[in-house]
């Protein structure tokens, strides 16, 4: 065996150089090592070290003071490993291999899935559902036991003295390893392991310190939170092998197109191009309905009559007061920590390029009643300014939902689910694991649900709607993935639900496993939801039909009350309701970057930016845990009645757009948030609104209908608008000369 030196590594290292901290793949197989052979200090320099392959030798244990942070990849296969806890300092492996390993036991596996918090495939399968079960629902269910056993046969001595917290700790422990069960026996060294930490855990907090005198105020309110909000975490269930763990029909298709329905080019999949653009009448700054009809949405339900606030509820006298504080805080000089917003970027020039109807009945061109409902581009996780991004959009409503390439206007895909009404859609990257040793790779899946309750799962790429589950026995009204976690799915429905699914990934076979990790119950039907960009594991916001809700999501936590409402966000617009007027329903709401949120209250035409940081550092009123939205500005949009005019943004290129009930698209660009016209305390007007392009039909010219959803690929080369009359409208951006 050759000792392992720096001269050693740097020969067995990629890229060639001369300095271990740019090494990124090692290959250290077959050369016999053991344990001492490993020296932590000189390994612990390789920084930016991705991929290690260490198959082959007598390794029975790694050092437990390793620090690889950018490690990903670790091959252990053909080793003589036993004691799988040495691998806890590499938090951020996501692929590891152990084959061969004769003392490695299911308990090992189970270990190493908790240990490490992102590994997602093991022994070359994907275990990325079964891995969050232990780590969240497993857990938790382990907590629940171990939190009763205490509360039924232990107290804290008194006095506290180290001696007798020693003796405690030791009893309650040995105890708790032999009460406590839970799960299959064949695991039963694991779960005893588990439970020894959770109880360690468990009495440490029982006898940290209290809060500092400054945080006294934060404690309370946190206390009063668990005691007075009645939504709380729904408990999982306890068994492993529970019904949301669905297996599907291997390799079924759900009512896929036929080669002719694949198309696009039929006259059926769309309006006639684009032959005359008539403009509408002149826009005003601030178009105003003279008469409006009430809301004709049908997401679902009737939307029942908006019930009007009692002044009780929040006396304005506290609204003033903290509407103070917040434009003090405006003027802060730090209030955006993300000035990065693009600041060199130029407003753009967009052009209708198609309008089409590729979601009507029978593919009839004259359906004009399909309402569209959700739109949203490919993610593409490689894609860069030069590459072009994404051109390819998913859009949903009726029965079906496409996926259409916005530069041809041809339709690539399209399924279709009888008696279904597709209201959401959600685009994520998942991991494929394949068969062999081949590395697993990643696809692109899309999720869709609406008036079932079920969430279908298609891979577009292979044409491949692979799977469904049920998410709730009422309708669906969003979903959204977590951008940093792509198997994380949150569902909103009409029961006043939002749930967080881990929907693992796939196999090569397309068989899946899907996993129930959170219930929130809300106070109202939820119409967006939204991850705050730098901590999407922690925080949700709510845009419901009673306001804008904070939630914490944070998975793993000790106690189900904490799942309960942070905070509500209110608005200035709170102030100027009456008995005809509520502006409590937030129907559009979109990060423009890390900090700033743009949201809207139909009714009371205008758009809301505001700080995400500030306004949570406000402490909520203890009673209607309600903290004032820090607003950096209000954007002037339409006056309407009409709900469910979703907004959406653009952080690349720092734009705002947003529809209206007459077919225009107001568009706001917006690249410096410390711009004086943005703390001046005026509305600020759009940048353009787009004109309803009036395509013509065989009847005549068609007026512009409400828009109901617009998206952007994240270079805006590409808007997309649909529309409740059945219609979707693509822009093109033109380049400046």
């Amino acid at each position: 065996m050759e000792k392992i030196t720096e001269k050693l590594l740097l020969e067995k290292g990629s890229p060639k150089t001369n300095k271990l901290e740019q090494l990124k793949t090692l290959n250290l197989s077959k050369l016999g090592l053991k344990l001492q052979d490993l020296p932590a200090r000189l390994l612990s320099r390789l920084r930016s070290l991705e991929r290690w392959d260490l198959s082959g030798n007598l390794l029975q244990e790694l050092p437990r003071n390793l620090e690889l942070p950018a490690l990903r990849h670790l091959d252990l296969s053909d080793n003589q490993m036993e004691d799988v806890t040495t691998l806890e300092s590499l938090g951020g492996l996501e692929e590891l291999k152990m084959d061969d390993n004769l003392y490695v036991t299911v308990s090992d596996n189970y270990k190493l899935m908790v240990l490490l918090p992102n590994l997602r495939i093991y022994n070359g399968k994907d275990v990325s559902t079964t891995a969050n079960h232990l780590r969240y629902v497993y857990s938790d269910n382990l907590r629940t036991r171990v939190v009763a056993l205490w509360e039924k046969s232990f107290c804290l001595p008194d006095p506290v003295t180290a001696q007798k917290m020693v003796a405690l700790e030791t009893n309650f422990v040995m105890t708790a390893r032999q009460q406590v069960k839970f799960g299959p026996s064949s695991v039963s060294d694991f779960t005893k392991w588990k439970v020894e930490i959770i109880a360690k855990e468990y009495l440490r907090s029982l006898t940290q310190p209290k809060e500092d005198s400054d945080d006294k105020e934060a404690a309370e309110a946190k206390e009063n939170h668990g005691v007075t909000t009645p939504s709380k975490r729904k408990q999982t269930d306890t068994v492993m092998d529970a019904g949301t763990r669905l297996t599907p029909r291997k390799k079924q298709r759900v009512n896929l197109p036929s080669p002719a329905e694949e198309s696009p080019r039929k006259s059926s999949l769309r309006l006639s191009r684009l032959q005359s653009l008539t403009p509408t009448d002149a826009v005003s700054t601030s178009p105003r309905k003279t008469s409006q009809p009430p809301s004709t949405s049908t997401r679902g339900r009737t939307r029942p009559e908006t019930p009007r606030r009692s002044s009780k509820e929040e006396p304005k006298k506290d609204v003033s007061r903290r509407d103070l504080k917040a434009s003090q805080l405006q003027r802060d000089a730090d209030m955006l920590l993300t000035a990065k917003t693009c600041s060199n970027t130029q407003p753009a020039s967009l052009k209708p390029l198609h309008v089409l109807q590729c979601h009507s009945k029978q593919d009839s061109s004259e359906d004009f009643s399909t309402q569209l409902w959700a739109c949203a581009f490919q993610p593409l996780p490689d894609s860069s300014a030069s590459s072009g991004g994404s051109r390819l959009v998913a859009t949903c409503g009726g029965d079906s939902l496409c996926v259409i390439d916005c530069e041809t206007g041809m339709v690539m895909k399209k399924y279709k689910v009888p008696g279904e009404e597709f209201f959401s859609l959600a685009w994520s990257t998942v991991l494929m694991s394949r068969a062999g040793k081949a590395s697993a790779q990643h696809c692109s899946i899309l999720a869709a649900g609406g008036k079932r309750g079920l969430v279908k799962l298609i891979h577009p790429r292979n044409n491949m709607a692979y799977g469904e589950f049920r998410a709730s026995r009422k309708s669906l009204s969003v979903l959204r993935f977590n951008h940093q976690q792509g198997n994380f799915l949150f569902t909103g429905s009409y029961d006043n639900k939002v749930s967080l699914w881990d929907v693992g990934g796939v196999d090569s076979q397309y068989n899946f496993k899907v996993v129930r990790l959170l219930v929130l119950d809300i106070s109202a039907t939820p119409l967006h939801l939204c991850l705050p960009p730098t901590s999407p594991g922690t925080h949700l916001l709510t845009a419901c039909e009673d306001g804008l809700h904070c939630y914490n999501t944070q998975l793993g936590t000790n106690s189900a009350a904490k799942r309960s409402k942070e905070m509500e966000i209110t608005f200035p617009a709170y102030q100027k309701e009456d008995k005809d007027h509520d502006y409590h329903t937030v129907d559009g709401l979109s990060f423009l970057n890390d900090d700033v949120v743009a949201s809207k209250n139909y009714l009371h035409g205008s758009i809301y930016l505001w700080s995400w940081s500030q306004t949570r550092a406000q402490r909520p009123n203890k009673k209607s845990r309600a903290v004032s939205a820090v607003v950096l500005a209000e954007l002037q949009w339409a006056n309407t009645e009409v709900p469910y005019l979703a907004l959406n943004t653009c952080p690349g290129q720092a734009y705002i757009v947003c529809g209206d009930d007459s077919g225009r698209l107001w568009t706001y660009h917006v690249p410096d948030l410390h711009g004086n016209r943005l703390q001046s305390g005026k509305l600020v007007l759009p940048t353009e609104v787009l004109e309803w392009p009036t395509p013509l039909r065989s009847g005549g010219p068609l007026r512009g209908p409400s828009i109901n959803s617009v998206a952007m690929d994240p270079e805006l080369h590409y808007l997309v608008a649909l529309s409740d009359k059945n219609m979707v409208i693509v822009w093109r951006r033109e380049e400046s000369t």
